[in-house]
């Protein structure tokens, strides 16, 4: 079943507005969640849609473009890295995602969420695990919720360049654990997250 009939088999039981949600910063030493929730015309094919993790940056933005162009409306919700370390990071990736509904200028009839069950939402919504490689609209929502953390780790970039934030986009890589340890932490660092460098022994 490709991308596409995923989401037809929902709209086949008569979910005709159905929006995919999705997150992007889980895994970050630094930075935001950012979730994307995204509502697809039943008749639009987006050329090269897939979850974005399978896709390059180039790819990413492209696609990203296509879907801002062609999606009946879609919504994003960031969640802070200081809220993040208030409540845990599966609490804000659900807050992210209830903002991104929240932002939906049309109030879709099914949810489908990549892997998670959001509580205190009336719309009625499906968990599907590993949901961005499976269905249309989770991907799509992942690509938006994607390229804009992306962004916003690239202004980051500006604000402290000596992290490399606009290359790793803080995740745990050498080069971010090394500059944490010649540089200290920034303000937009997850306290609650492990920072010591795996690298050093």
């Amino acid at each position: 079943m490709d991308l596409y009939e995923f989401d037809h088999q929902y709209r086949a039981l008569g979910f005709s507005t159905i929006a995919g949600l999705d997150e992007a910063g889980r895994g970050p030493l630094a930075g935001p969640v950012v979730a994307g929730a995204v509502i697809l015309p039943a008749d639009v094919k987006i050329d090269g849609l897939n979850d974005s993790k399978k896709l390059s940056q180039r790819q990413r933005e492209r696609i990203y473009q296509e879907i801002i162009n062609h999606a009946i409306c879609y919504g994003i919700g960031i969640v802070s890295n200081d809220d993040i370390d208030s409540l845990n990071i599966l609490e804000a990736s659900k807050i992210a995602m209830q903002r991104a509904i929240s932002s939906l200028t049309v109030t879709p009839h099914l949810l489908i969420i990549d892997a998670i069950q959001l509580p205190n939402i009336q719309i009625p919504q499906v968990s599907i695990i590993k949901g961005d490689a499976k269905s249309a609209s989770i991907a799509a929502a992942s690509i938006i919720a994607k390229v804009s953390r992306d962004r916003i780790m690239d202004e980051m970039h500006e604000k402290y360049p000596q992290y490399g934030f606009n290359k790793h986009k803080g995740y745990p890589t050498k080069q971010h654990y090394f500059a944490i340890l010649q540089h200290g932490t920034t303000p937009i660092h997850r306290k609650t997250f492990n920072m010591k460098n795996p690298y050093i022994f």
